[in-house]
């Protein structure tokens, strides 16, 4: 049997065996979607659309252009990607994943990067947003609001190291000319190139507008399906006790790199989706340490669910997947070293030194100011949800009604 049929074979079996598991636990599978859709439409949808939507109206407004241009002689230089990469990355940062990848494909699609350089940007411009991190993380599982700078830093040093160890990526492509980085461009010289880019935009604001309001919201309806599927199958392979067995095996690895075994199981979990596998970590009775090593590498490696749909978006282009699952991995390790590293200076050095370096907002003594933020996300999330849907189905049937 060749290869090609023993993969048809293997997805069969999977798929017939996770659809009968459904079949006789459809309580469990429930319960799963249900959590996995609170998930979506009362966090990652509300704040993931604002970014979406202004990020589109950015590019069209030449905005990006701008940015591109200035960024020109530091992007290239360290990452081997035009400009326009570091407002990608500044995006990937600010709201999470998978804006960078979202991001990254348009600009695939508008030929403003090579298939080289949109697989290297893609690598690291996909990360966690400083909300999910201290918000729900650090504060909302651990209760521990110093925990989230190290959390951050780790993950962020993790981030830029993936981004410079990419840069290797793809020595034999193709590459641009290089005359460019070694220029310091002039403000007059973006500017010229965010009116170009203004003016070959022929659309006007209005249908601007709701071209981005459609694009954000149909990508978003595909990223809460994958958040509902891998809720589901992360549920039912625990009900079949494959999770078991793969925290069993993943245990003897941590052992070996003097890690609590009773990690195991979160670290499986954290494998599937981060931010179940986050909260089991923080349940678990072990060092403080080692919760922050797993949970690094857990953030750094995204979850499949995540890696699923950035897989969904780079699919509509040339960009292959396989350097963005080898970032992921990258970014694990380099993040799980750094928590690791940070450990005593971030971590221990602050906590006992009477002259705190920690923001306001992450001392003891002061209001759990992101803390609230994620809250009130939480609370208001599912109205704004709603309403930009009744928004997308206003505008989407007007359009089909004028094309007929």
């Amino acid at each position: 049997m060749n290869s090609s049929k023993m993969k048809t074979l293997v997805l069969g079996c999977s798929l017939f065996i996770l659809a009968f598991a459904m079949i006789i636990s459809p309580k469990v599978s429930f319960t799963a979607s249900k959590a996995g859709l609170e998930l979506w439409w009362g966090v990652v949808f509300p704040s993931l659309l604002p970014f979406f939507i202004l990020s589109q109206l950015l590019t069209g407004f030449g905005v990006v252009a701008f940015i591109g241009v200035l960024l020109e002689p530091v992007m290239r230089p360290l990452f081997r990607v035009p400009g326009i990469g570091g407002f990608v990355w500044a995006m990937g940062w600010a709201s999470g994943s998978p804006a960078g990848a979202k991001l990254t494909a348009e600009m695939r699609k508008k030929q403003q990067l090579t298939a080289g350089e949109a697989e290297r940007l893609v690598s690291f411009t996909n990360s966690s947003n400083p909300l999910f991190i201290f918000g729900a993380v650090a504060i909302g599982f651990f209760n521990n609001q110093a925990l989230g700078l190290l959390l951050a830093a780790a993950h962020y040093s993790g981030n830029l190291a993936v981004g410079l160890t990419m840069r290797f990526h793809g020595r034999d492509s193709q590459s641009e000319n290089q005359d460019k980085s070694r220029k310091i461009p002039s403000i007059k010289e973006a500017f010229d190139e965010m009116h170009r880019t203004r003016i070959e935009d022929r659309r006007p604001i209005g249908k601007m507008l709701g071209d981005a309001v459609l694009s954000s919201i149909q990508t978003l309806l595909m990223v809460g399906g994958f958040i509902i599927l891998f809720s589901v199958i992360n549920k039912l392979l625990s009900l079949l006790s494959l999770t078991d067995a793969a925290a069993a095996g993943f245990s003897l690895i941590l052992a070996s790199v003097h890690l609590s075994a009773s990690l195991g199981l979160p670290l499986v979990s954290g494998l599937f989706e981060m931010t179940l596998g986050s909260q089991l970590v923080s349940t678990v009775d072990t060092d403080l340490l080692q919760k922050a090593i797993v949970v690094s590498f857990m953030l750094g490696f995204s979850g499949l669910s995540i890696q699923a749909q950035v897989a969904s978006i780079l699919a509509d282009t040339d960009i292959r997947f396989q350097p963005f699952f080898a970032a992921r991995i990258l970014q694990g390790i380099y993040a799980a070293f750094f928590a690791w590293l940070f450990w005593k200076p971030l971590y221990l050095g602050v906590s006992g030194s009477e002259v705190s370096v920690i923001p306001v907002f992450l001392r003891e003594d002061a209001p759990v100011v992101l803390g609230s933020v994620w809250s009130v996300l939480t609370q208001t999330g599912p109205v704004i949800t709603l309403f930009s849907l009744s928004v997308y189905v206003i505008i989407y049937a007007k359009r089909m009604l004028q094309r007929k």
